[in-house]
């Protein structure tokens, strides 16, 4: 055999070879890409859940880095099928669905006090019987203090308090502040926006748009609230200090003894120009809004034997129908919420607040 004939014999298994591993080098570097372990620094769910933890105090080892201090409760969705009008979602056919969910206060702190000037919040899993779901993550305000990931975990890293004081460090928070014109404009809102005494007394809002498309593949953005059907008193913003670490949490867990608390869900449709993309922006003016039917909250429990403590309330489990929008802070939202659940997930919670209260 000649030096040219040996060669020929070789070189068709290589090319093959040779193939077959560049392709392995090239999902092997797509997977590092997405991993995060090369390229750029994108920021990930780790990092906000940090600064979360590092806003708190510390990690407090088995509960929720984000509204660590929460109640279950349980109840039903009746839909009318007005909803259908927007989406094809079957949760919006008429009928009446199971719900599972958690009201909660913001903060990494699951043993803060009530009195505190933050969001009241609610979340939410509907479930349809053909298995899907949709969960929901709303507060009781229309807008949110920053439009973007980035800026969230720069808001909890400035806001940290200061252990010598309490209270963030004004050296930190004036560049912040100056920064992000949006912060300071939220910051005077809930200043002098109303704090319901009672979970039950609250609108709750969707924050973030979402696009809804009807059966005809038409699609819309659609932001949502729920509104009770109760009112009562708002809390006095000048004696919250003196508020009982749990008065909220217990109000509503005798509120619910005595019987259910309703809210409508009310699907409020964007108008040309409406802002998609930032939770800072609220809509103003006329909009069409549909009364998709009624939430039915009829039993509360702690969250050590509630159905909600393995639930997790990531805005971007929807059903058929309903899509998130362009609004950055959904993924980052799921990423967060994903490692909160990971690492309490591996951890020993104590009792949760109301917890504590119901076995002294």
């Amino acid at each position: 055999m000649t030096q040219a004939t040996s060669q020929k014999t070789l070189l068709p298994p290589l090319l093959p070879m040779a193939l077959i591993g560049a392709i392995v080098l090239a999902i092997a570097g797509a997977f590092a890409w997405a991993a995060g372990l090369i390229g750029p620094h994108r920021q990930s769910g780790g990092d906000i859940a940090n600064a979360l933890e590092s806003n708190a105090g510390g990690p407090h080892a088995g509960y929720r880095r984000a509204h660590a201090k929460g109640l279950c409760l349980a109840g039903s969705f009746t839909a009318n099928g007005a909803g259908s009008a927007l989406s094809s979602a079957s949760l919006f056919q008429p009928g009446t669905y199971p719900v599972i969910g958690r009201f909660s206060l913001a903060g990494g702190n699951p043993l803060a006090g009530d009195g505190r000037n933050v969001f009241h919040a609610i979340g939410l899993s509907l479930t349809a019987p053909d298995g899907q779901e949709w969960r929901m993550a709303m507060d009781h305000t229309p807008i949110f203090p920053v439009a973007d990931p980035q800026s969230f975990q720069e808001l909890q890293i400035a806001s940290t308090p200061d252990p010598k004081t309490g209270k963030p460090d004004p050296t930190k928070m004036k560049p912040y502040l100056a920064k992000h014109p949006e912060t300071k404009a939220f910051q005077d809102y809930i200043m002098k926006a109303p704090l319901p005494a009672s979970f039950a007394t609250a609108t709750y809002y969707s924050i973030n748009a979402f696009r809804f498309t009807d059966v005809a593949g038409t699609t819309r953005f659609v932001r949502w609230q729920i509104v009770p059907e109760s009112t009562g008193p708002d809390l006095d913003k000048s004696k919250l200090a003196s508020l009982p670490r749990d008065a909220l949490f217990q109000e509503m867990v005798a509120r619910t003894a005595k019987g259910p608390s309703r809210w409508h869900l009310q699907l409020v449709v964007a108008n040309p120009g409406d802002v998609t993309d930032k939770a800072t922006v609220q809509w103003t003016g006329a909009h069409r809004v549909v009364d998709a039917g009624v939430l039915t909250v009829s039993a509360v429990r702690p969250e050590e034997n509630g159905q909600c403590r393995d639930l997790n309330f990531d805005p971007t489990i929807l059903p058929r129908g309903i899509a998130i929008s362009d609004d950055p802070l959904l993924p980052a939202r799921s990423k967060t919420y994903s490692t909160s659940f990971t690492r309490r997930a591996g951890e020993h919670p104590g009792p949760s607040a109301i917890g504590q209260d119901m076995h002294k």
